[in-house]
């Protein structure tokens, strides 16, 4: 019995340093699946031995919210809802009545307050009795009305979140590939918790209100559908929801976990809820849950299999990722072959070694995990150098998470912006190299240079065994590759990644010394600044930048694979000039936005990235639409033109 009692002392401890993790710093150390076995276990343990300690997750909800923000108490306990991954369970829960069945949103929960059709408070759940004010924040949440026609005081809740169709847009904004944010729902937490709202507005988070907890004088004839349908005509959007009984509850789960995967808002379940308020009610509450509702967790779809490497991916902040390659598996519909380990402590967790049997699900139907270890022979061989440059790895340790690193600050994977920049379409243009894919070859250490992208040859055989590759990946990136050594001086200046250079600079440059690109490499600052447009600043990291040994023997080795032609400017006019443009949408005569804005440039005029007062001229096909571009260009008077509009005009 003491064994026991010390495991539920040590599972209290796991879990309330994930639920610490995940709500207030937004970090999460151990995956759902997890989370919730070691949560049924401490379960468990507590009903066999009666033990259950004053700060077990089982009894306390949520965890203390941080304390930047001014924290206040909610008028009533914000509970937990009792969870399930049976759908016969759901139908018993059910019994005779009709229910609400509707996504599980996966954000952050907020409480609205709404006084005279005004919105006057929102707080975030927190430690689901005392949340964060954040009502500066709420108010630039996209969908949330301000002002609704009821006039008495009105309490929602609901919840806040990014879609994954605007969370893709944010990061592929962010260059940085170790910038970039995880997932929505920790993007969306850190987003409402703001200090400064215009942060927030930027993020596009949404609000789905998933329940009425005070109102006066409605009648909503005792019927939760009714109180949505009333939200709704308030002008809130709620949560999707089907009207189910126990008899159609399996049918319409089916239906659920059909759509999620396409579903374009974070969910990690459902929700069953009785239509019946009064029924609902009458039922009361335990300490932890209410009785009127309760979750479905997604049944995760298992499959056993065998561990066949773990591939170690340096990254440009240092740290060196472990994924897990696993002999391929079909999840959920599809194939999978890799999971995400994260760090060296789940490593050590999971007691990994080649050659164990595991097994395999996708959290929330979509991101692969590894659920359980079958062998456990911790055989696996942390490196003990980085596998892209060689240097001895670091092993660091930050709040107890183990973390393998390169402490070499030249290691090229640290410097990975710089070879997705040459491979771009503007610089080299070669085709089919992924950011992924060089991740993978600097991590092999295939390339430690620009130059070593003409020589991948040397690892065919290397290359075409890897995963995710083969003898068709390998002759399609060897074709790009040789077809790029076809090139010109622009592209290869453009390319080497110098400060505040690119492809407009690297064009003026080159007309200006036609095409002699080691009169370039040998050019002043003086005589640099005599360019149009090349100021000081442009001038000096041009002429510093030639001047680092380093960098001038590693353009040595790049000219040596690639030959250089002089470009035909015969089509080039200025009759652009002093013009700024700025494109956006989809275009239907240029292949892409690249190529309009190579002609908008060879013609003199410039191509900017937003809408601003110098702006001559917003390219878009759809003018009547309401992005954020044209409502910009509207106020500042500036003329929206679509692509027919500015061949005509400009042709």
């Amino acid at each position: 019995m003491s064994d026991k009692k010390e495991r539920i002392r040590e599972l209290v401890d796991i879990l309330n340093k994930a639920s610490k993790a995940y709500y207030s710093e937004d970090v999460e150390i151990m995956s759902n699946f997890e989370y919730d076995a070691l949560y049924d276990e401490l379960e468990a343990l507590e009903k066999e031995t009666g033990l259950v300690l004053s700060n077990s997750p089982t009894v306390n909800v949520g965890y203390e919210s941080a304390a930047e923000l001014v924290k206040e108490a909610h008028d009533s306990p914000m509970l937990s809802l009792d969870k399930t991954k049976e759908p016969a369970a759901l139908a018993a829960f059910l019994g005779t009545q009709k229910g609400l069945l509707s996504w599980k949103l996966d954000g952050l929960t907020i409480v609205l307050t709404y006084e005279n059709g005004k919105l006057v408070k929102a707080v975030t759940r927190g430690n689901g009795e005392i949340g964060e004010v954040v009502t500066s924040n709420a108010k630039t949440f996209v969908n949330l009305p301000l002002s609704i026609s009821y006039q008495g005081r009105l309490v929602v809740r609901g919840e806040s979140v990014i879609k994954y169709s605007d969370f893709k847009e944010i990061n592929e904004r962010i260059e940085d590939a170790d910038a970039k944010y995880k997932n929505p729902r920790n993007l969306c937490s850190g987003s409402v918790r703001q200090l400064d709202p215009k942060i927030t507005a930027e993020r596009k988070v949404n609000f789905f209100a998933f329940s009425l907890e005070s109102s006066e004088d409605i009648d909503f004839h005792n019927s939760n559908e009714e109180r949505f349908k009333w939200l709704k005509d308030q002008g809130f959007e709620v949560v999707p929801y089907k009207v189910v009984t126990a008899e159609t509850m399996e049918e319409t789960v089916q239906w659920y976990a059909k759509e999620i995967q396409k579903f374009d808002v974070p969910s990690d379940g459902l929700v069953l809820l009785m239509d019946d308020i009064a029924y609902g009610q009458s039922l009361g509450r335990t300490a932890k849950f209410p009785r009127n509702s309760i979750a479905f967790k997604w049944k995760d779809e298992i499959a056993e299999t065998s561990l066949t490497e773990v591939e170690w991916s340096p990254s440009r902040t240092g740290l060196i990722n472990p994924v897990a390659i696993f002999e391929p598996v079909e999840l959920e519909g599809t194939t999978v072959s890799r999971a995400s380990v994260h760090n060296v402590s789940i490593i050590e967790s999971l007691k990994l070694g080649i050659g164990d049997r595991i097994t395999v699900y996708k959290a929330n139907m979509i991101i692969p995990q590894i659920a359980e270890n079958l062998t456990s022979s911790g055989n696996l061989e942390i490196p003990k150098v980085c596998p892209a440059c060689g240097t001895q790895t670091v092993i660091k340790q930050d709040n107890g998470v183990k973390t393998l690193t390169c402490p070499n600050e030249a290691c090229p994977a640290k410097k990975i912006k710089t070879f997705v920049d040459f491979v771009s379409r503007n610089a080299m243009n070669i085709e089919g190299i992924s950011e992924e894919t060089l991740e993978k070859f600097i991590g092999h250490g295939f390339i430690s240079e620009f130059a070593d992208l003409f020589k991948l040859d040397a690892h065919k055989e290397q290359i075409v065994n890897m995963s995710g590759f083969g003898e068709k990946s390998y002759e399609n990136i060897i074709a790009s590759v040789n077809t790029a050594r076809e090139t010109t001086p622009s592209r290869v200046l453009n390319g080497l990644g110098i400060a505040g250079f690119g492809a407009a600079n690297a064009k003026a440059l080159c007309k200006y010394f036609k095409d002699d690109f080691a009169a370039i490499r040998k050019a002043s600052a003086e005589e640099l600044t005599e360019i149009e447009g090349i100021g000081d600043v442009l001038a000096k990291n041009l002429v510093e930048y030639f001047a680092n040994p380093e960098k001038s023997i590693a353009v040595d080795h790049l000219l040596d694979e690639v030959h250089l032609n002089v470009e035909d400017r015969s089509g080039d006019t200025n009759t652009l000039e002093g013009m700024t443009f700025v494109i956006t949408g989809s275009l239907t005569q240029y292949p892409n936005r690249d190529a309009l804005k190579a002609e908008i440039e060879s013609k003199g005029g410039k191509v900017a990235g937003s809408v601003s007062s110098k702006t001559s001229f917003l390219i878009n096909n759809d003018i009547n639409s309401n992005s954020s571009k044209n409502n910009n260009a509207k106020k500042l008077g500036v003329p929206i033109i679509t692509e027919q509009d500015y061949i005509e005009k400009f042709h």
